[in-house]
């Protein structure tokens, strides 16, 4: 066996509806002379899904926007490590938007590693992919899309950052409203910034107390949008009524407008999963801890919503993440 890591690496099945036809983004690679959904290995600190929008992009020279998971492929490389690609659904991003010009430039891969890039209808594709495994992941979102479910908007609920602890902040007389994030939680709060434009959101929403603006400040700053505070979020108003929570949630799930990136405390977060619980197949639910404390400072929990016109809207992946610092 290797001494040496396994292999992390990252990818995504890159669909558009093209004249009412579903197709789908695949490159040719040279060197293998094989025909492949876009992917690669993780930069040094890098967290998953920016590799996967990072790689696409420098493979294909098409900026993208993550939506449901479609799983994971594990194999065994010739010295015995085990290498993982994990894969999204994912659809082109403009470049003209804001949520491209935050995220770093992006040098294209060489012509050795990939020489042609191709737009090719769904089942035209199954014949043109050389492994296995891509044309399962394929097959994964062609039956998504049969079952109206490939399209989603998307849902992130972050646990604030790490804050400053309660006896420490003015010697325990700070009021908890203002209380702040430590620095360690400050670069969370950044390294926040990739994670969430992977995702496409352009809509902040939030607790209007420190910590909570704070954790998602360095995203609004960079893009430029407003954040939209509720006073029903803060851990005061969740504990004299949760189903202000409740509701707001379920219309955020509801209601497809922009991916939301909303952030909130630990004492609401029963009350969001909840929310969750009501939209989501206990299948997808399994990944969701049962008890308290549910996240992490400065982890997500990211919901993809599909709904149908005249359907209620569903859940259907969930994903949980906390970016690396």
């Amino acid at each position: 066996m290797s001494s040496k890591p396994d292999v992390v690496a990252a990818g995504a099945v890159v669909w558009r509806i093209h004249n009412r036809k579903l197709e789908v983004l695949l490159i040719h690679r040279p060197s293998y002379d094989d025909w492949s959904i876009p992917k690669g290995k993780l930069n040094n600190g890098e967290d998953i899904p920016v590799a996967a929008i990072r790689e696409v992009e420098e493979e294909t020279g098409v900026p993208i926007f993550l939506g449901q998971p479609l799983g994971n492929v594990t194999y065994r490389l010739g010295d015995g490590r085990k290498k993982t690609t994990h894969y999204w659904a994912a659809q082109p991003l403009s470049p003209n938007t804001k949520l491209f010009k935050v995220r770093p430039h992006v040098a294209p891969a060489k012509t050795t590693e990939v020489d042609r890039v191709e737009w090719v209808q769904a089942d035209r594709a199954f014949d043109k992919l050389t492994r296995e495994s891509d044309r399962d992941l394929l097959g994964k979102l062609v039956d998504q899309n049969n079952d109206d479910k490939l399209k989603t908007w998307t849902l992130i609920v972050v646990r604030h950052s790490r804050a400053m602890k309660r006896s420490a902040w003015k010697k325990g007389k700070g009021s908890e409203d203002t209380r702040p994030l430590t620095p360690a939680g400050e670069k969370m709060a950044k390294e926040m910034i990739p994670l969430l434009s992977a995702y496409g959101v352009t809509r902040l929403v939030s607790s209007p107390w420190e910590r909570c603006v704070a954790t998602l400040q360095p995203y609004r700053q960079a893009m430029g949008i407003e954040i939209e505070t509720h006073d029903s979020l803060t851990e005061a108003a969740h504990e004299k009524k949760q189903r202000p929570v409740y509701r707001l949630i379920d219309e955020l799930l509801r209601v497809n407008e922009a991916p939301v990136a909303l952030c909130a405390h630990r004492p609401t977060l029963p009350t969001i999963v909840e929310a969750f619980k009501d939209r989501a197949p206990h299948s997808v639910m399994k990944q969701v801890p049962k008890e308290d404390p549910w996240l992490q400072t400065g982890e997500a929990l990211i919901a993809h919503v599909s709904g149908r016109k005249g359907r209620k809207a569903r859940i259907v992946a969930l994903e949980k993440l906390r970016p690396s610092i």
